[in-house]
C-alpha cells in the first residue's frame, strides 16, 4: 500500500526520534533510582507512541502487526515457554551460569520487581518492538519489500545497542575475559553485541510476520529480557 504522502521524510523522522531516545535512555535516564530513572518508562512509551503517530496514514494496522491478537497470544506464550526453558537450563550449567554474572544487576528486591515487571516490559520492550518490528519494517516494506525491510530494521536494531554495549567489558566478567578490558576488547564486544542483536532482530521480524501479530514478539521479548534479568539477579545474590 503506497500513500501519496512523502515516504523518506517519515522514515528519517522515526530514525531521528529513535536516535534521540537512545541517548536519553542510555545517558540521561540511567539506573532505576531517582526522578530521572522513573522517567524511563513514560519517556519510552511516549517515543513508541510518537513512532506510531508518524506512521499514521502511510501504513495500515495490518502492516504494523497490530492485528491477530489471539494468534499473537498463542505464538507469544509458546515462545516464552521455550525461552524460559532454554534460559533455566543455561543458568543451571556452570559454564553458562557465569555469563549471567553482570555488575549492572546489583540492587535489592524492589529493583528486581521494578525492572522485570515494569521497566523492561513497558520501558524497553514496547518501544523496541513498536519501532523495529512494527513501524520501521512496515514503512520500508512499502517500497522495497518485506525481506529488505526486515534486514534494514534489524541492522538499525543492532546499532540501537551500541551505547548499552559500551559497558559490557566492565560489567560482565565473562565478556571481559573473552575480549579483554582494554579499548580493543571494548570495540570487539560492541561489534559482537551489534551483530548478535541484529540477528536476533531478524529472527523476531520473521516471527512477527509469520504470526501476523506484533504481540508475538512482545511476549517473547519480555520473557527473554525479564527472565534473563531475574536469573542474573539470583546468580549474583
Amino acid at each position: 500500500r503506497r500513500s501519496g504522502r512523502p515516504w523518506w521524510p517519515v522514515i528519517g523522522a522515526v530514525v531521528g526520534l529513535l536516535a534521540v531516545s537512545n541517548v536519553m535512555s542510555n545517558r540521561v535516564l540511567p539506573g532505576w533510582t531517582g526522578w530521572t530513572g522513573w522517567l524511563y518508562v513514560p519517556w519510552n512509551l511516549a517515543v513508541a507512541g510518537g513512532c506510531l503517530w508518524l506512521a499514521r496514514g502511510h501504513v495500515t494496522t495490518h502492516q504494523l502487526g497490530l492485528v491477530q491478537w489471539r494468534r499473537g497470544w498463542r505464538w507469544g506464550l509458546a515462545l516464552s515457554a521455550a525461552t524460559a526453558g532454554v534460559l533455566v537450563v543455561g543458568a543451571a550449567l556452570p559454564g553458562i551460569r557465569d555469563a549471567f554474572r553482570d555488575g549492572r544487576v546489583n540492587d535489592g528486591v524492589w529493583a528486581l520487581v521494578y525492572n522485570t515487571v515494569l521497566r523492561i516490559p513497558f520501558g524497553t520492550v514496547v518501544l523496541e518492538e513498536v519501532a523495529f518490528r512494527s513501524v520501521l519494517p512496515a514503512l520500508i516494506a512499502v517500497r522495497v519489500g518485506v525481506l529488505r525491510a526486515c534486514i534494514a530494521a534489524s541492522v538499525l536494531f543492532g546499532l540501537w545497542h551500541v551505547l548499552p554495549a559500551l559497558g559490557l567489558t566492565t560489567a560482565n566478567d565473562s565478556v571481559s575475559s573473552a575480549f579483554g578490558r582494554g579499548p580493543d576488547g571494548q570495540v570487539i564486544a560492541v561489534v559482537f553485541a551489534v551483530a548478535g542483536t541484529a540477528l536476533a532482530g531478524l529472527w523476531f521480524c520473521w516471527l512477527r510476520y509469520r504470526s501476523a501479530s506484533l504481540l508475538t514478539t512482545v511476549l517473547a521479548h519480555v520473557a527473554s529480557n525479564s527472565l534473563s534479568y531475574a536469573i542474573a539477579w539470583v546468580v549474583r545474590a
